[in-house]
């Protein structure tokens, strides 16, 4: 699943596309997605485009009655195409712009999502989500506060999206390592040294993948519209088994909720 920085060198991509045109039409040969294209996102017809903004791992299309939600699932990708491009096999939405072109959604496993907003609301799965961690709102009192009455494993606490959106797997693997911190310990273990650690260092390293992916994705139009994982050195995701690039030590591989999680013996407390 593409986590944040993924899905906003995405939003970079298609907006020079979509802001300031009108959205012509919407065509679905495929309206059950994850859940079914409501009646509301099929109606937006010549409608200006405000916008195309992020909120966690959902990108959303403003428009003066209210906001189209996109989400990538497991297999989603968009593309800009000529709007007249026949549709091959799950190209299931088009979003037709005057320009000509079209913002194609194609979903192989159709576990994406596409919804409606309605101005003034707040849909409801956007309504529980914590802070964005780029933003000011994401900041050390309010990790403290998050990690100090948890129990639970520190990695699933960082990618709970209660406590802040979009650090998932690959991201939380490698903070943590950076800030050297063992996944498993426990939150309210971590100590404040390590936290006041871990804060810049989430940030730096999404905003770094984000600055990556953006000079590796010239032309959204060009590109097959799923950026995937930037090709950047990870330090430790991926690696267990290989030797830790700080100590040498070889790298340890555990299941933390049912995902994958790396780290270092020597260099993570």
């Amino acid at each position: 699943m593409p986590e944040l920085p993924e899905v906003e060198v995405s939003r970079q991509g298609i907006s020079p596309y979509l802001e300031n045109q009108q959205l012509v039409k919407v065509i679905a040969r495929q309206r059950q997605l994850r859940w079914w294209v409501p009646d509301e996102v099929m109606a937006q017809t010549n409608q200006p485009v405000l916008s195309v903004t992020r909120r966690a791992k959902y990108l959303l299309i403003q428009l003066p009655q209210g906001d189209i939600i996109l989400h990538l699932g497991m297999s989603g990708h968009l593309k800009v195409i000529p709007a007249d491009t026949p549709a091959t096999k799950h190209d299931h939405i088009d979003f037709v712009l005057n320009s000509g072109l079209a913002l194609r959604l194609n979903d192989t496993r159709r576990f994406g999502a596409v919804l409606w907003q309605q101005k003034g609301e707040v849909h409801p799965l956007l309504a529980s989500l914590g802070p964005e961690p780029l933003s000011d709102n994401f900041n050390l009192a309010h990790l403290t506060a998050a990690f100090a009455k948890r129990g639970s494993a520190a990695k699933l606490v960082l990618m709970d999206n209660h406590v802040v959106v979009g650090v998932g797997n690959i991201y939380a693997n490698e903070a943590l390592f950076k800030a050297g911190i063992l996944p498993a310990k426990p939150a309210k273990a971590v100590t404040t040294q390590q936290l006041e650690k871990l804060l810049p260092v989430i940030k730096n390293t999404l905003a770094a993948a984000i600055e990556q992916g953006g000079t590796t994705l010239k032309d959204f139009s060009q590109a097959d519209g799923k950026p995937g994982y930037f090709a950047q050195q990870l330090l430790v995701y991926g690696r267990g088994g290989q030797p830790c690039i700080s100590c040498g030590e070889v790298l340890t591989e555990i299941r933390l909720g049912q995902r994958s999680s790396v780290y270092c013996t020597q260099c993570q407390h």
